[in-house]
Parts: structure tokens; sequence; C-alpha cells
């Protein structure tokens, strides 16, 4: 297909250097981002657009796997690699080599859309038998609420309906008390901004809200359910789910007027996203001079994807006071080199492998199988930013543990309070 050979030609081109060489370490580093995600998302996307993801995606799992991992690996893969690619393919498509390189995938992702949500479809995907269709249908309907205008509007009538009914669909299976609320409430939330008719569950939505503000534990962290857990799912899932929610909400606020809650959360959203500020610094100070970062807590497998919420305030442009964009860029670029590049993390096809570094197949956890691994995307949220921020024009600097294992001049860390001033 020519098409998928220009972009493959022009993946390469961007690994080697070779279109428009700049002297700007930052438009260097974006063309590193540019070529690790696709790099990760091309396999997902070029099967599932051909509706062969079913017939060519391996299906790796844990030794002590769920036996169910073959009903819905596939809506992980999918849903998970959008989450993270949709803010770069909301840019649209432009003359320069990236934006023809975000037009092809675009495309890619509108047929996918289509595939994974046409009961017709040989890769129609499970949203309805078991309890994860619910996660991933979530991770899709984050996508749209990413990229509308990319993701959403080209899309078909049939196709639009389609997704919907897709997305209610999940409404039959009962969440954990746990972050798996949020799941049900970025569903309602997409629902909310997509559907003509406004007929999202708002109960759940409110809900989902409701007890993570309860479970908030102070200094930039929520509880996984009423308890503490020592992991990174404030990153994976929690955090950044609570803002994409509220951003929609904030975006219906004239709808939303007479809403009962509208004081708790559209008014009140700098306080969530104060919350994830002091969340993203504690973030930017795990990485390490070297790269790594604390292998701690359940789904390791996710890799990268433990940064999600710290990529995500810089997307926001709404990173802590003095954290620079540029640091973020390095810092993110040292844990994405380190992991995506360890040996192993591929398989011999371009598929991810179960690891933290490298392939670590026991790492993984019964749910755990080869869908589960595209989480990782959500590192690279901050290609939705366009080259000319300060986050990829500005040059690379020093991240806070280089400085201070460096013997540079650091700033001091301290604890948040809502009475806190600084921005």
């Amino acid at each position: 297909m020519a098409g998928i050979k220009y972009f493959f030609g022009l993946m390469l081109l961007i690994a080697t250097g070779a279109v428009a060489q700049q002297a700007n370490s930052g438009k260097e580093s974006r063309k590193y981002f540019v070529t690790t995600l696709t790099k990760i998302a091309h396999p997902v996307l070029d099967a599932l657009s051909k509706n062969r993801l079913k017939l060519d995606m391996p299906v790796e799992t844990s030794p002590n796997a769920y036996g169910d991992r073959d009903k819905v690996t596939y809506l992980e893969a999918f849903g998970r690699t959008l989450s993270g690619m949709a803010p770069w393919l909301e840019l649209g498509a432009d003359t320069t080599d990236e934006g023809k390189l975000r037009q092809q995938y675009i495309k890619l992702a509108l047929q996918c859309i289509d595939n994974a949500t046409n009961p017709k479809a040989a890769d129609f995907m499970n949203f309805i038998d078991g309890g994860q269709p619910l996660v991933d249908a979530a991770f899709l309907a984050q996508a749209l609420i990413r990229a509308p205008h990319q993701l959403w509007d080209p899309l078909e009538p049939r196709v639009k309906q389609n997704v919907l009914m897709a997305l209610k669909s999940t409404r039959g299976i009962s969440p954990a008390y746990t972050n798996w609320l949020l799941f049900t409430g970025m569903i309602e939330a997409a629902i909310l901004k997509f559907d003509a008719e406004g007929l999202a569950d708002m109960v759940r939505l409110e809900y989902a809200l409701n007890k993570h503000n309860e479970w908030y534990l102070g200094d930039g962290v929520y509880g996984d359910g009423p308890d503490f857990h020592y992991d990174y799912y404030n990153s994976f899932v929690i955090q950044p789910m609570i803002l994409d929610i509220l951003l929609v909400l904030k975006d219906k606020e004239e709808t939303l007027k007479n809403w009962r809650y509208k004081t708790d959360y559209i008014d009140n959203y700098g306080t969530f996203l104060e919350r994830s500020r002091r969340y993203a610094s504690i973030q930017e100070r795990l990485i390490s001079p070297e790269g790594t970062y604390p292998a701690i807590g359940r789904s390791l497998a996710y890799r990268v994807g433990a940064f999600q919420a710290l990529s995500q305030m810089a997307l926001l442009q709404e990173l802590p006071y003095g954290v620079s964009p540029a640091q973020v860029r390095c810092a993110l670029q040292a844990i994405i080199k380190k992991q995506m590049e360890a040996p192993g993390t591929f398989d011999a096809k371009g598929w991810l492998t179960i690891g933290f570094y490298g392939h670590q197949p026991e790492i993984g956890e019964p749910y755990i199988s080869t869908g589960s691994l595209y989480l990782c995307t959500e590192a690279f949220l901050v290609l939705g930013l366009p080259q000319e921020a300060a986050f990829w024009s500005a040059p690379d600097a020093l991240y806070t543990q280089q400085q201070i294992w460096g013997g540079k001049k650091a700033q001091i860390d301290h604890a948040y309070y809502p009475t806190d001033k600084k921005k």
C-alpha cells in the first residue's frame, strides 16, 4: 500500500534526522518522540484498519494469567494506543513532514474506530463480556475527548452512532469500588460531549467524582478506593481521568448551569488542578539522572505510561512552580529512551512484549496481556503541544535529580496544602 510505504519511509527519515535538521535540541527531541510513538502504535492501528487485529496481534500473557484475555486484549490495545496518541493527532494535518505523517495516522485511526465499533466487522470489539471492556471503552472515550476535531467530527453519522452504542453498552458492567469508578465517569463524559440528545447518566459521572474527592488523601495523592496504594495508578488512571472529565464539564458549563454539583466540580476545577500540579512535581522528582524510576506497585508492564500525569500537565501547560517545560521534556525523554530501547521490548514483528525493562513476562499480573501494554503511549501526550511551544522550542535543561546529584543549584521540595498560593 503506497500510503503505508510512505509513512514508513518518513519514519526512517525522522529517525535518522535526515528531515529538516535543526540545531535546537528540542526539535530533535520531538522527532524522537514522534518516531517512538509511531513505532509503538503502528502495528495496532495498521492491523485494525484492515480488520486483521484479531488475526495478527499476538496474545502474550503472564504465567498466571486469567483465562479470558483473548476476549478483551484487542480493545485494550486499541483504546490505550489511541488515548495516548490523540493529542498529537488533534494537531491535524499540515504541509510539514510531521503533519503529513499525522494525516496518515488520522486516516488509520478513523478507519480503526469504524472497524472496532461496527457489529458486522471482523474486528468488532467486545464491549460487554466481562469487566475489562469497561476499562478500555473508557480509554477509547478519553481518546475521542482529547481529539474531537480529528477523531470525532470526521466520522460518518453511522459510525458515530455505533460508537455511542458501544459506549452505552458498557453500562451493564459494574465497576469495582476503586479507580474503576472513573471509567464509568469517563464514558459518561464522552456521551455528554458527543451525544446530540445529551443522554449521559450524570449519576455515574457524579459518583465517580464524589468518591474520588472523598478519597483525596493530601499532598497531591488520591486513594485507589478508600486506601492508599503505593503504585502509579494516580498517573495511569486517576488524575488524568479526573481532569479530562472536569474539562468536559467546564466545556458544558452553560448546559450545566443548574447542575447540583456545578460549584463542586466546574467552579472548583482549580483545586483539582492544584492537586495534579503537586503530583506532577512528585513525578518529575522520581526520574533519576540515569533515566530510571522506582519499580514500585502493580502494572509495571505499562512502562512509561506511569508518567501520564506529568505528560498531561505539560500538555495543559500547567506545570508546577519551578518546573520548566524543557526539564520535563528531558526527563520524559530519559525514561522513554531507557525503557523503550531496552532489548526485547518489541518482538520480531514490532509488537510490545510483557516487561518493565525488556521482556519479563513474570512481571505481569494475571490481568496483563499484550493489549494492556499499550498504555505506555500515555507518556507521549506532550506531542499535542505544537512545535513552537516552549516545551519543544527551549534548549535542554537539567531535571531535578540531575541538578541535585550533579551538585547544581536545586529547588527544595515541600508538601502541598490547599492554602498554598504558589503557582
